[in-house]
Formats: structure tokens, sequence, C-alpha cells
């Protein structure tokens, strides 16, 4: 198999201010193969791929394409040998429509004295890559009009517009629901037959053994395993991550007292995002909420945080309407939000994690509401530091430069500053690795427990299963269907977001 090599690093070592960030590893992916690459957030996935995609240079090592000793200086000298990326930071340009994304740089034009782009061809074949993709999207609406799912979808689509040989995908499922992600499964596996290799980098475990044909454990910046999927358990590569035994994601279901309905949401509709929604979320009670991508679920919850408009229906707290027009009156009524995507919604990447915690607090803490309290604001960062286990050289740390699970941490650490009665969770665990995902469950669960109730939106079918007492669907901006625990299965709840219930 060796002639088959596309791309293969060898003993591969990168420092940054003198922490290693790798040291001595090797790596290869064959052509038509499918090689997934993981670790827990910081084991030096993305630092690899960065000097496979010429954005960083290796202290020491080698990178060989086809045989061959190449040097990459910049990205572009890896997209000249056919090796693109799909970041997990994405990069599209929010002004441009989806198309302009899609073809940016090489957009189809007429060649001559008078050239121009060739606008119909642009939208005709970003449409075609993006239905490839199992998803009908406009290709001339602008980036910035669309969720972060379809933001995802139009990187992959422009990834395989430059007829790639070797694709990297860091993390492209994060965003989607199980529907989206068996379609881009379905376009893997012809890229496969086409003998396009792809490195899949994934937390996921059950997308490991669903799509890929060899595995890559890293810890700590060094190569732990390389072996066929199929001759792996998950426990066995669970292990290799964090270098510990984690018998159980979920944390076991004690009994728990399901109290009154804190939270009561009537006929809620915002027309074009979700209509007549109603439901109910009681104390102590986890509600998951299904559906594919773009049903209206994080319009949903961002309405009833006050971040986005609704044009009628009620908000009932504790059996009293309220009215929520912006975060800070949800703040005050006990309300708060886990946003879908942390590094723009929940965090001041640049601030320190301090800074980020005490944030909604910070006039609550104050002496008569005017003077800061230095003191009582540390006691605080420092006490939720240690009770989530938030790794991070110290409180002043800049929260930017924490691995991914850290920095969910620093996000709900936030929201338990306020003591809020209601949370409302959309995708609390995308983008981490198992490790902080067992210890996120255990939070949903403990607060759970101490009777706060809990809206838990998540494309991850298991997650919802595992940890809701019932699960609502969502299809097209309305409530579809409702299932209790044990009605929930995957099938069943993919039927009704699917439209299948009417």
């Amino acid at each position: 198999m060796a002639e088959n090599v596309l791309l293969r690093l060898e003993g591969i070592t990168k420092t940054f201010g003198g922490i290693a960030a790798l040291e001595s590893v090797d790596f290869e992916v064959r052509a038509g193969e499918v090689h997934a690459l993981i670790g827990e957030n910081g084991a030096g996935k993305s630092t690899l791929m960065k000097i496979a995609t010429g954005v960083h240079q290796a202290d020491r090592g080698r990178l060989l394409w086809k045989g061959q000793v190449v040097r990459l200086h910049t990205p572009r000298d890896a997209h000249r040998l056919g090796i693109r990326m799909v970041p997990q930071e994405l990069t599209l340009v929010p002004q441009l429509s989806a198309g302009e994304n899609i073809f940016l740089g090489c957009l189809p034009h007429r060649r001559g004295l008078f050239s121009w782009v060739r606008w119909k061809e642009v939208h005709e074949r970003a449409r075609a890559l993006l239905r490839e993709l199992g998803h009908d999207l406009d290709p001339t609406r602008p980036v910035s009009e669309l969720s972060v799912a379809e933001q995802q979808l139009v990187e992959i689509a422009r990834a395989l517009a430059f007829e790639a040989e070797l694709l990297i995908l860091d993390e492209p499922t994060s965003p989607l629901s199980e529907y989206e992600t068996e379609r881009l499964f379905q376009v893997i596996a012809r890229l496969k037959a086409r003998g396009i290799g792809v490195i899949y980098i994934t937390h996921r475990m059950r997308e490991i053994y669903r799509i890929a044909d060899r595995v890559t454990v890293l810890r700590d910046g060094r190569h732990v395993l390389t072996r066929p999927i199929a001759e792996t358990t998950p426990e066995e590569l669970v292990r290799a991550m964090v270098g510990r035994e984690l018998r159980e994601h979920f944390p076991a279901r004690g009994p728990r007292m399901i109290g009154e309905p804190i939270l009561r949401i009537e006929r809620l509709t915002a027309p074009g995002r979700f209509y007549d929604v109603t439901f109910s979320v009681h104390g102590g009670e986890i509600v998951g909420l299904a559906g594919l991508v773009g049903a209206g679920r994080t319009e949903l919850v961002e309405a009833i945080f006050g971040a986005r408009e609704y044009t009628s229906g009620t908000i009932v707290i504790a059996g009293r309407p309220v009215m929520i027009r912006t975060p800070a009156d949800a703040v005050r009524h006990g309300l708060a939000l886990v946003t879908d995507d942390r590094k723009t919604k929940g965090l001041i990447l640049t601030a320190s994690v301090h800074t980020n915690i005490i944030l909604p607090v910070h006039t609550r803490i104050a002496h008569l509401g005017l003077f800061v309290d230095a003191r009582a604001e540390r006691q605080l960062t420092e006490r939720l530091i240690r009770e989530l286990r938030v790794k991070t050289p110290s409180a002043d740390h800049p929260v930017m430069l924490l691995s991914g699970g850290n920095q969910q941490k620093v996000v709900l650490a936030r929201w338990l500053a306020t003591t809020p009665r209601i949370f409302l969770l959309d995708e609390p665990t995308r983008g981490i690795d198992v490790g902080a995902k067992a210890e996120i469950y255990e939070w949903i669960r403990r607060l759970a427990d101490q009777g706060a109730a809990i809206l838990l939106v998540s494309s991850e079918l298991e997650e919802l299963r595992r940890l809701a007492d019932r699960i609502l669907i969502m299809h097209r901006g309305r409530i579809v269907g409702e299932l209790s625990r044990e009605e929930a299965t995957d099938d069943r709840i993919l039927y009704l977001a699917t439209g299948g219930g009417g």
C-alpha cells in the first residue's frame, strides 16, 4: 500500500513559546482512504493539520507528497498539490453570497479583452455542489444570513469545488444534525470511490466507526496509536485519548423530583423562523429539542432569551407572564443561554477567563451597585474554575487560548454565577472532546437534580435520548411531536424531524 500514500508526515515536532505542541509525530493518509485523527482538545490535531496545509512550518521532521519530499511555506503551496482543508473555525466572507464564497479566488469568467464573471455558471455550479451535500441552499444568499450549519456546508462545498486530492475535514459535522451528517457521509463515500483521501478529525466516536478506514490517536502532542478501525474498540480509543478508563460518558440517572412548570411558552411566533410554538419545562426536568438544520431550534431559544425578536406569543415564568425583549431582561428573570457558537456568541475571546465569568454579575457584586468588589469577584471566579475543573494557567489567562472544552466550561461558569433557574442549552457539547463532554453531561444532570428547568438543543440523538426526560421535535419552525424517554428512538425522532408526522 506504500505506493498509494498521498501524504506522509515523519517525525513532526512543533513548539510555541517553548511549549511542545507536537513531538516526533508520524502520520500518513492513502488515496481513497478515510483516516480519522482523534484526541482530546489540545492533543495537537489542528497543529499537525496546519503543518500539512502550510499554515505552520515544522521545527523538525519532513513532509512527503506521493513519495516526494515537499516544503509547504503557505496554504497556496498545499492547494497547488491538491490539499484542501475545511477548518473548524469558518473562513467565509460574510458580505458575499454562498456561491461567491464557494468559488472565491477562482470565479468562472469569460476571458478576453472584456472579461466578466459568468454569474449564472457560478450559481448553477454552487447549487449543484450544495445539493450533492444534501442541502437545497440558495447560493445567492449572503453568508451573513446563514446559520452556522449552513455556513459549514458552504465551507465543505468550497473545498470540493477545487477537485482536491486530499481533503481535511476538521469537525465537519459539529453543526449538523444526524440526518445531514448521513448525507455528508454519502458524499465522502463518493469521494473515496474517486480515489480522494480524507483526513477526518472528530470527537464523535460513532462517526469514526461509521466512516473511517484507519484511526490515529494523538495525546499531549505525541502519537499514541494508528490502527485499522476494524481492529479497535471504542473503549480502547477513549483510553488512548485520555490516558485512563472513561467507563461511561453519560452520568447514571438517579431518582429526581419533577416539580411545577417553571418555563412555559405559549404560541410563540416569529414569521419565517418559527410558528405557534407551545411547550413547558418543569423544575428538575430536562426537555430535549430535536430537529434538522434550519428547523428553527436556535432561533427559538434565542428569541426566548431576548436575543431575537418574536411577533406574538407569551413567555410564562413560574406562572407569571413576562416580557423579555433583551438578554438583560432574560437574566433578570432567571434565564441563562449557552449559545450554539461559543466563540462568536458566548465569549469575549480577547478577554481573560475572569472577565468572561464575571461579566453578567459585575454590578450585582459591587458595593451598593457602584464600587467594584475585586476580592468578591476573584473569589467567585476561582470557586467556579475549581468546581467546573477549568484547565487554565490562571483566571487572568486569555480565554481564546483555552481548549474548546474549557472554553465551554467558562461559558457555563458565567451563567452559574447568575444563579439561574432556567437553562437554555444550545448544542452545549459541540466541538469538545469525550472527557469534557462527560463533565458537561454531569453538570447538566446535577443542575436538573437541583431543581433547574433545562431545555437542551442537540443534533446528537444519543445525547438527547440519554439525558432528556422527554424530547420535542421541530420541523420547519413548528413543534411536530413529543416523545417520552421510553418512546424516543433514533428512527422515530428522525421520522418526525423530516416531516413524517404530517
